[in-house]
């Protein structure tokens, strides 16, 4: 079984342009994570750049590649985020936005391939919402089972994944309207 293919771009400066523009997108997201400008935050919570990052990416990838993607992803969010959020909880044990990044960069490349969603800005917004839900939902479930205190565990859940979710998908617009401006004119089909 073969790995269904994206059409290759112009040349190889096109590839090595492409992949730069795709690590500095990347690098600008995860910087972005910690940046609380007016209007950026609600409940405390910021929109989840590096979701929204993942979720435009994997639109037109394969399932495989775009649920390996978000587990990288996740793991360079626990890089930046995970210290400081489960220090106090469980300092031994830490979960990992990996497997909720990974889940959402497969079903979001799945939802394109079963062409359930198209590919604008609301539809966007709506995979952009599900995925923040799924993702937090994900890190929550390691998180009871780390700390085994279910009651505050979900009750900050819904607080969070909510808050998240609502961020996310109004933002998602300013991040996926360039990129995938850009990767249309590197692969055009």
């Amino acid at each position: 079984m073969s790995l269904p293919q994206l059409s290759t771009p112009r040349s190889n400066s096109s590839q090595v342009l492409s992949w730069l523009v795709t690590l500095l997108s990347v690098l600008l997201c995860t910087l972005a994570l910690h940046t609380r400008l007016p209007g950026m935050t609600f409940m405390g919570l910021g929109p989840n750049w590096l979701l929204i990052w993942l979720v435009a990416w994997s639109i037109k990838r394969p399932v495989l590649i775009a649920a390996i993607a978000g587990v990288a992803v996740g793991f360079l969010q626990d890089a930046v985020t995970i210290p400081s959020q489960v220090a106090n909880l469980a300092p031994s044990l830490t979960p990992t936005h990996a497997i909720g990044m990974g889940i959402a960069g497969g079903l979001t490349a799945m939802l394109q391939k079963q062409r359930y969603m198209q590919e604008d800005f609301i539809s966007v917004a709506l995979i952009v919402f599900g995925m923040a839900v799924i993702s937090e939902t994900a890190l929550a479930i390691q998180l009871s089972l780390i700390v085994k205190n279910f009651a505050t565990v979900w009750t900050l859940q819904q607080r969070v994944a909510l808050g998240s979710a609502i961020l996310s998908s109004l933002w998602s617009p300013v991040l996926h309207f360039p990129m995938s401006r850009y990767w249309r004119s590197l692969y055009p089909n």
